[in-house]
């Protein structure tokens, strides 16, 4: 250590939130560099590179094969596949001194499929599993967190090439089960989680999830069954219709003071001409209608109105992800301004849909179907309608699932309670189906010589992210404590004795041992350090076993400390090599 480019740090960094992001910079393990992106120190890359190791090790014996794209890529294969306008914002465009344009790839869709199509032309090439290990740029609006949300990142992301479903099928579960086996031995528990595909497209995706409270991604799991689903994937169990005979009139009523859910519910339970044979008035029973913008990636903008149940808000994330690659903005003030047929808190259905007074695009809840009655906005100020029945008083345009999931709610394989936990997304694997392949002409000759288009299989890995969230999983009070398996070394060595004892040479003989006994060893040879600082800067830097020399030298012992469990044990110096072979 007395020559290895490292300072560590006793405060925090001021812009650090999370755990990882705090720990990693005060043990020398990154450095910011710029707004989402991180300078790798030699301690740091280490600990990438043994992520790295694993990760390619598991493709590797699973028969995937690598190959290595340029980050720097063409407007056109991304023009082709309409991708170049889709991913608005996020993407950063540039261009060269004869003015073409280029892109920071955000993903390799395109190029997988165009190497491939410059290649391979016969269904007996097929399948293939090709993968690259890369890094990425977004250009997000607000990195955050660290290595978990930065504009420069590096994924792990592989393509199967099938030449029917079937085959695809197979695909799949190849790379799922290497997935399973590459976060075992990364020590990263994972929840496998039904989710969408968002702007790549395809179908039948799942999430490898590290079940982490900082993570940015909500997915639920229910008590009783295998279900467990992204919150922005949950299908919410649909009630079955109710007859329309007999339902109770449509009534205007007079609500003065009620912008809100909560004052419209306590205006009719306070008032007796409302009362009704079911009891109290809940949230539950009231429509709130919510108008949002949808920024399009060509730069036109829509509204759009949302119908949920009251008792629930219109999930932000989950809204996003169905009207994607649309990103929403808020409506304003001008808004409203514009359109004199919405009356802010006390919007109704009267004015939404393409039908009604503001043509505003109208979509509902699944739990709104035909002969469900609600309370909602008349639109008029100071009015609300009651028992306004879905199908008989109003339609949508359609159904979308955006009301947040509450913790409790159905299962919708089973109807038990479902519970709501935060996680970091380490992977995602899905089924692209032929999108690309048709975008870019990919096409390949069958048994019977007929062209046909292959399918295709995305799965994705964060490298760099499965860094943080391993920090994230494995500190304590006094630092990081790291799986052995991507640790920077398997021994961090201390001396804890005044200079000039017996302490030193020890020590350098016992590092020398233990190198030659193939043990990766981290040595802590300052001179005029004091044995409080090395021992605070061990349990900062989080190797896994801690080894000190110190006063009990004297009668040919050293302490041998685990990092994670704090256990203690006093071992004859000339057994220490033997004693570690046997931990690790």
């Amino acid at each position: 250590m007395s020559n290895l480019f490292l300072r560590t740090l006793r405060d925090d960094p001021s812009d650090a939130e999370v755990a990882s992001h705090r720990l990693l910079v005060r043990a020398g393990y990154i450095r910011r560099a710029a707004p989402g992106g991180f300078t790798w120190l030699p301690l740091g890359w280490i600990v990438y590179r043994n992520v790295e190791r694993i990760i390619r090790e598991e493709m590797d014996a699973a028969g995937f094969q690598e190959v290595h794209f340029p980050a720097l890529l063409p407007k056109e294969p991304y023009e082709a596949t309409n991708r170049w306008v889709e991913y608005g914002d996020n993407l950063f465009r540039l261009k060269d001194r004869h003015g073409n344009d280029f892109l920071l790839a955000p993903t390799h869709e395109e190029m997988f499929t165009l190497l491939v199509k410059g290649l391979y032309g016969s269904y007996k090439d097929l399948p293939l599993h090709i993968y690259q290990i890369q890094t990425k740029y977004r250009d997000e609006a607000r990195p955050r967190a660290g290595l978990l949300r930065g504009r420069e990142f590096v994924m792990k992301d592989s393509y199967s090439f099938d030449i029917d479903d079937e085959s695809l099928d197979r695909s799949y579960h190849l790379h799922r089960d290497a997935y399973i086996k590459t976060f075992e031995r990364l020590g990263l528990p994972t929840v496998i989680v039904s989710a969408m595909s968002g702007a790549m497209g395809g179908s039948a995706s799942e999430e490898f999830l590290a079940p982490i409270d900082v993570g940015e991604d909500t997915f639920v799991r229910c008590s009783s069954c295998d279900y467990a689903a992204n919150t922005e994937a949950v299908n919410v169990p649909v009630p079955d219709p109710i007859p329309l005979d007999g339902l109770p009139a449509a009534q205007v009523a007079d609500t003065p003071k009620t912008p809100t859910i909560q004052t419209l519910v306590d205006h009719l339970n306070a008032h007796a001409e409302f009362n009704r044979p079911e009891g109290d008035w809940t949230a539950a029973d009231t429509m709130k209608n919510v108008i949002v913008k949808l920024r399009h990636p060509d730069g036109t903008t829509e509204a759009l109105a949302v119908g949920v149940p009251g008792d629930r808000e219109v999930d932000e994330k989950r809204l996003g992800a169905h009207v994607e690659p649309a990103v929403l903005e808020p409506f304003g003030e001008t808004d409203f301004a514009a359109n004199p047929a919405l009356v802010k808190g006390y919007i109704g259905p009267g004015a939404l849909g393409t039908t009604g007074t503001s043509g505003i695009r109208f979509l509902v809840d699944p739990r709104i179907v035909e002969g469900t009655r609600w309370v909602t906005g008349a639109n008029e100020p100071g009015k609300h309608v009651v028992d306004l029945a879905y199908g008989r008083d109003f339609t949508a345009d359609g159904v979308i699932e955006a009301a947040e999931v509450l913790a409790g709610d159905e299962c919708p394989n089973c109807g038990s309670p479902v519970e709501i936990r935060r996680g970091i997304e380490m992977g995602h694997i899905f089924k692209l189906g032929r999108k690309y392949a048709e975008s870019l002409g990919l096409s390949v000759q069958d048994e019977a010589g007929k062209q046909v288009t292959p399918t295709m299989g995305s799965y994705g890995i964060g490298v760099s992210r499965a860094v943080a969230a391993l920090a994230e999983t494995n500190n304590d009070e006094y630092g990081l404590c790291w799986p052995r398996e991507v640790a920077p070394a398997d021994v961090h060595l201390v001396i804890a004795g005044k200079e000039g004892g017996p302490q030193r040479p020890a020590a350098e003989q016992l590092a020398t041992e233990l190198e030659a006994a193939g043990l990766r060893v981290l040595f802590d040879d300052r001179e005029g350090v004091s044995p409080g600082v090395r021992f605070k800067d061990a349990e900062l830097i989080g190797v896994p076993t801690i080894v000190v020399v110190g006063r009990g030298i004297t009668d040919g012992l050293v302490e041998v400390k685990d990092r994670k469990s704090g256990e203690r044990v006093d071992v004859p110096i000339g057994d220490v090599v033997d004693h570690l072979h046997a931990q690790t």
